[in-house]
């Protein structure tokens, strides 16, 4: 897994860094071999390890994966910044502050404020003990410099926070997709288990039924066949409307009204169940925008009257009230296996009630309501905002 910190400074970043630390450190031993620094092995051996180092990093990735916590590189950079400190002279002050611009740079991008601010200090108390040539430019140059690298850590880690959240976020919303395919999946089983495959296994059933009925009693044997056709008519009937319920709900770009008005006209014409649509002058505006979530509970809610219900004639209301979509469902068949007037928040505490339904509304931040009669209808209240 990629770590946030790794997409916020890639490898090439940091291949830059190693870059501008052997460009330092190069410039300083030049310095030193050419003011005679030979006697000095001690210095000009450090200055060598560290220049062959960043080399060695700019094309090899060995070298980050030896130093996976940064110290190695962070104690090469001080180090870089205190021997040109110490190295250059009057005249190369230049050097200096180059070295100390780099020093923040990799500060700031690679590690934390608090560490940069313990890097100033550092720098600082150094360069008061030691005071070299140019010190009165230095120091002021450090203090700058060492401001500014706390910002830039501060924001970096911000950044990194903010990443890190979106990453989870991410992470969170993969996973609630898969859910929700998953219980998608088990729903579809469900339906066609208890629709069509019982259908089909009384047709089974029956064919066997009429074979040796032909064979004992041929007027018997041809009524049979002709209930036969019908169940065989209702059974396209369903299956039709079971690939029409596993459509995606297109709307079209047309209001939520005229959506639903669609969704009702064809789970009449489906069904053969009598079904009626009413929207008030409120929600009959444009601008209440035809979202396929709700479309799909409108849609839902039919097709279990539909399997359900025994119902002889259902009803579909639209309305707008305080910023809120007010849809029921109502339907005169038998009703839920319960009895009584429950929310969402009960029904769920019970275990009863339309899962698939209540799923839906609880993830769009709505509130549903079941008043239950047994052979006498049911109705579902559902409120839902108009802004998802």
């Amino acid at each position: 897994m990629i770590h946030a910190d790794q997409m916020v400074l890639p490898y090439l970043w940091r291949r830059y860094l190693s870059v501008l630390r052997a460009l330092v450190t190069g410039a300083c031993l030049g310095i030193l071999l050419e003011e005679g620094g030979l006697e000095s092995a001690t210095w000009v051996f450090i200055l060598s390890v560290v220049t062959v180092y960043s080399l060695v990093s700019i094309f090899w990735r060995w070298a980050e994966r030896l130093d996976r916590g940064g110290l190695l590189n962070t104690a090469l950079d001080v180090a870089a910044f205190l021997l040109c400190v110490v190295l250059a002279g009057e005249q190369r002050f230049w050097l200096q502050a180059i070295a100390a611009f780099y020093l923040f740079l990799a500060a700031a991008t690679l590690l934390e404020w608090r560490d940069v601010l313990l890097t100033t200090v550092l720098t600082l108390a150094f360069v008061n003990s030691v005071q070299p040539a140019g010190m009165d430019r230095l120091q002021p140059l450090l203090l700058i410099l060492g401001m500014f690298g706390c910002i830039v850590a501060l924001q970096r880690q911000s950044l990194l926070d903010r990443l890190s959240a979106a990453s989870r976020q991410a992470v969170l919303s993969r996973l609630e997709a898969q859910r929700a395919r998953e219980d998608e999946r088990e729903r579809i089983a469900a339906d066609f288990h208890d629709g069509p495959l019982q259908s089909f296994i009384s047709i089974q059933m029956r064919l066997e039924i009429l074979r040796k009925m032909l064979e004992r009693n041929f007027e018997a044997g041809m009524q049979e066949l002709r209930e036969l056709q019908q169940i065989c008519a209702r059974q396209v009937t369903e299956v039709r409307s079971f690939i029409r319920g596993m459509r995606p709900v297109e709307v079209d770009g047309a209001g939520l009204a005229a959506a639903l008005r669609s969704t009702a006209g064809f789970f009449q014409k489906d069904s053969g169940i009598p079904t009626t649509f009413r929207a008030s002058a409120e929600a009959m505006h444009d601008d209440l925008e035809a979202r396929p979530e709700i479309v799909q509970i409108v849609r839902e809610a039919l097709n279990n009257i539909r399997k359900h219900s025994a119902a002889s004639r259902a009803a579909v209301t639209l309305e707008r009230q305080n910023g809120q979509i007010l849809l029921r469902i109502q339907d005169d068949g038998t009703g839920f296996p319960f009895s009584g007037r429950f929310t969402l928040e009960e029904l769920e505490l019970l275990r009863l009630g339309p899962q698939s339904i209540m799923r839906r509304v609880r993830a769009l931040d709505g509130s549903l309501v079941v008043d239950s009669h047994p052979a006498r209808g049911a109705e579902l209240e559902i409120r839902l905002p108009v802004e998802a």
